[in-house]
């Protein structure tokens, strides 16, 4: 059973997804929140396995919630994955989100079986970020500053195949897009994701997205 709590502000909104949530036989809902602070103190208490957030909230932004929920000392139990839903699709907020350690990232009319998609995909590891957001802010950020950045701080054991794997990953592409791009299997596309993930030190998909932005990567490759 998937543990989850919610930290919205908005009680509709927070009926609704609890509502969507305890209809599943493999989740439920342990905890709920309207505030960052308060969400702080109810994943401190419940031990939820993964986290649900609004960016917007009052006294404390979801962002920043999130980067202090990630940082609170758990020696019992794993950290929770984090999946934030908000209504603003922008570069800054997109990237906060996944830089402060979001798992996944999701505007809020994304539809409910996307949204359950979401909290199964990050409870078994992986990570997921909107294609369609993704693929806008990388436009975004090729017009604003086209080749800003360089690949120095990337690890150097990085293949050429695992560099453009990255590439690939971090303009928003999944795993079957990368496969059918490269013409290669959906086995040695989960061997190079692996690669990375270990030889980067990146802990999910979500931060090597936020690597292969950081370094310049993505400019150099357009999906």
């Amino acid at each position: 059973m998937i543990r989850v709590v919610l930290v919205e502000d908005h009680p509709v909104v927070r009926r609704g997804l609890r509502s969507l949530i305890d209809s599943c036989e493999d989740m439920e809902v342990v905890g709920e929140a309207g505030s960052g602070v308060e969400g702080l103190a109810v994943v401190a208490e419940a031990h939820p396995d993964v986290v649900l957030v609004d960016v917007q909230l009052p006294a404390m932004d979801g962002i920043t919630a999130t980067e202090l929920m990630l940082g609170q000392d758990r020696p019992d139990t794993p950290r929770p994955r984090v999946v934030v839903l908000t209504a603003f699709g922008d570069e800054e907020t997109v990237f906060g989100a996944l830089r402060a350690g979001a798992s996944a990232f999701l505007l809020k009319d994304a539809p409910p079986e996307v949204v359950l998609a979401a909290v199964r995909t990050v409870m078994k590891g992986d990570a997921l970020v909107d294609a369609e957001v993704t693929r806008m802010l990388i436009e975004r950020a090729l017009a604003a500053a086209p080749a800003a950045a360089t690949t120095s701080s990337l690890p150097g054991d990085l293949t050429p195949r695992e560099l453009e794997v990255l590439a690939l990953v971090g303009a928003g592409l999944s795993n079957a897009e990368i496969t059918a791009r490269l013409v290669i299997s959906s086995a040695t596309t989960k061997t190079h994701i692996r690669h990375l993930l270990a030889k980067t030190g990146a802990r999910d998909r979500a931060q090597l997205v936020v690597l292969a932005y950081q370094s310049g990567l993505v400019s150099r490759s357009r999906p």
